[in-house]
């Protein structure tokens, strides 16, 4: 069977739940113009996150100047920056009651500081207005500088997270070509050297032609490098002009993944096919999961 002919197995649930929660979230994000991750990457589990009260803000716009052939976000030209979203997020925040969010971002590489200083302004206004909210920050890589870094982590967010995303063989298909698996590793390794007493996260996705063997390589790099905590989930196709789901990785699969991430060392794991980068963020972080999270 062709790649392209592969069907979801049974394992493979994407539900969407349009409860009164889930639109009470929507609401807020379009009053006060603000993007997440959760829409514009189509995460699968936007429904069970929406219903639970929670999402993901995706900041400084919902344009890319990154072009990576798995997701779903937009590249192209981006916007110039909203100097009042910091304070707009700390406003959803505060409105839909939240006690653990996480900040992403598109990349920015059209700006000088790649936009660490728009995520810490974000993080202070959070601090500022919603005191007690547990503050997760997913970055790009900046390009590995050092300074960028130094800046995001000097606000003190309580977890630090940047993805691998894929094997080191299939990086420069997968990633932009600007993306680097080494520059990432660095990423960690700077962040423990910045602020070694905020733990570092980091996601891999499966199912675009890597083996398992690459998978248990990378999540052995990632530890070495200095991150703690680890998310593996299966990559699901947005479109037409993404890559080809090469394999469904059956959940037992997912559970083997675990078991060796534990056995190095990871204080908690997050693997399974309906798993992203911030399932359960605030459960991972406060109870640090010592368990596979199954779905299926």
């Amino acid at each position: 069977m062709k790649a392209d002919e592969l069907r979801k197995p049974r394992w493979i649930r994407t539900v969407w739940q349009q409860t009164a929660e889930a639109k009470r979230v929507r609401s807020s994000l379009r009053e006060l113009q603000l993007n997440t991750v959760c829409e514009e990457s189509s995460c699968p589990n936007r429904g069970e996150c929406y219903n639970s009260g929670t999402c993901t803000f995706l900041i400084m716009g919902s344009i890319c100047t990154r072009g990576c052939r798995f997701c779903d976000v937009t590249s192209g030209h981006p916007t110039p920056l909203d100097p009042l979203e910091p304070k707009k997020v700390a406003e959803s925040i505060h409105q839909l009651n939240l006690k653990y969010v996480v900040i992403t971002s598109v990349d920015r590489d059209d700006l000088a500081d790649y936009g660490a200083d728009h995520f810490a302004a974000t993080i202070d206004e959070i601090r500022n207005n919603c005191p007690g909210v547990g503050i997760e920050v997913l970055t790009p890589d900046f390009q590995g500088n050092a300074e960028a870094l130094k800046t995001v982590l000097n606000s003190k967010p309580d977890v630090f997270a940047h993805n691998l995303e894929t094997v080191r063989r299939l990086t420069p298909l997968v990633r932009d070509q600007r993306a680097d698996y080494d520059v990432s590793l660095s990423v960690f390794r700077l962040a423990n050297t910045f602020a070694p007493d905020i733990p570092v996260k980091t996601g891999l996705m499966v199912g675009l032609g890597e083996t398992d063997e690459e998978i248990l390589e990378s999540i052995s790099n990632a530890f070495d490098a200095g991150a703690r905590s680890i998310t593996i989930g299966q990559y699901l196709r947005p479109g037409k002009h993404h890559l080809q789901v090469q394999r469904f990785v059956n959940p037992e699969i997912f559970d083997g993944y675990a078991q060796y991430a534990y056995g190095l060392g990871y204080s908690s794991v997050a693997s399974g096919p309906m798993v992203r980068s911030s399932y359960r963020a605030e459960e991972m972080f406060s109870k640090r999961l010592f368990k596979t999270e199954k779905t299926a």
